[in-house]
């Protein structure tokens, strides 16, 4: 009768322990699924500025200049993440093709300062460990993004600037240049054209109390570089790179260089990168309040980006637009002006390039 006993109960023990196990298997199934559909997957986007770019005053052959550079530029971080590269190594390298390439508002291209120098600034960050390197003014690197790498990786400082920075990039061995390096005609010709504008305006405010509006700013092409991406390892990380703005005096420094402002990375939510008129995105600290809105009022990226770019940012009076990939490859590409260079490719190799608000 033991016997009988002692072999039902050890059938209902299993009965119920394989009962039990379906149902975990049932319960878990869902994020099982979820975690191995993410695995494994990757993603880029990058920008090469926004602002009044508009397709009557785009050339057929500048247009497909400006499509093939982003198409080099993407398709370059692209490979480095479908061989298993890291998220950083991705974004600088296809910044570098950016950098230099005279079609874009950052390195070669750059704008010149109201002293008719090139001062250049960049900023890096990466999603798992939120280190950060940034620099601010320097004129004879060639590539500004692999400064702010250095700074991060190889310093215990997160943003250097000036002559300070060109030691360090010195030290670092990077690739100096000759400031003559970042000429460029049409870039000279913009400056000369705003400081006519400034002697208009000087002489207006001297002659009359009409208030003289520089429609500059705002009619303008913020030509900034960035780029953030997505690894197959689950890591974020974004760059930016600038010229920043033509005319600018007195050192100004604008929101490319800022970590939370023009460049945010956080394997939590997401890695933005940021293009337009820097006061307002400084101000804003657009990047880091688009990760704050996703993480603190679990926002998707889309809406948050949505937000901020099309609301908030407006409403300070400011204007461009952002990048992003959040944690899942989710792409946002938001802007508020007339268009943005910009480029996304997903794990699939799908590629979108886009110029004009369409």
């Amino acid at each position: 009768m033991k016997k009988i006993f002692l072999l039902f109960s050890l059938s209902l023990f299993l009965a119920c322990n394989i009962s039990i196990e379906k149902d975990s298997e049932k319960n878990e199934s869902p994020e099982a699924e979820k975690v191995q559909d993410s695995a494994g997957n990757f993603g880029i986007v990058i920008h090469g500025g926004a602002g009044t770019i508009l397709k009557e005053n785009m050339s057929d052959s500048l247009e497909k200049a400006y499509k093939a550079k982003l198409e080099e530029a993407i398709r370059t971080g692209h490979e480095i993440l479908a061989n298993g590269g890291t998220a950083i190594e991705a974004v600088q390298r296809t910044i570098n093709i950016m950098e230099n390439s005279p079609l874009f508002n950052a390195g070669k291209g750059a704008v010149f300062t109201n002293d008719g120098k090139n001062e250049l600034d960049a900023s890096i960050m990466e999603g798992e460990t939120l280190n950060a390197g940034a620099v601010s003014g320097v004129t004879t690197v060639k590539n500004p993004i692999n400064l702010a790498w250095e700074v991060m990786e190889n310093s215990e400082h997160v943003m250097l600037s000036g002559n300070g920075a060109e030691q360090f990039a010195k030290e670092r061995n990077l690739e100096i240049v000759d400031p003559k390096y970042f000429y460029t005609e049409n870039r000279f010709k913009s400056l000369e054209r705003l400081k006519a504008r400034d002697s208009e305006k000087t002489e207006l405010d001297h002659d009359s109390k009409t208030a003289f509006v520089d429609p500059f700013i705002k009619d303008s092409k913020f030509g900034t570089v960035g780029c953030a991406a997505l690894d197959k390892n689950g890591n974020l990380a974004a760059g930016t790179s600038t010229g920043g703005m033509t005319n600018k005096k007195w050192g100004r420094i604008g929101d490319a260089p800022i970590i939370g402002a023009g460049t945010y990375a956080n394997n939590k939510t997401a890695a933005i990168s940021a293009t337009g008129w820097g006061e307002f995105f400084i101000r804003g600290v657009v990047a880091y309040d688009i990760s704050a809105m996703m993480e603190y009022k679990e926002m998707s990226l889309a809406e948050a980006a949505k937000e901020v770019i099309q609301n908030k940012n407006p409403q300070l009076g400011g204007n461009g637009g952002i990048i992003a990939i959040d944690r899942n490859g989710n792409v946002s590409m938001e802007f508020n002006t007339a268009g943005m260079y910009r480029a996304k490719m997903n794990k699939d190799g799908d590629l979108e390039i886009g110029i004009y608000s369409e």
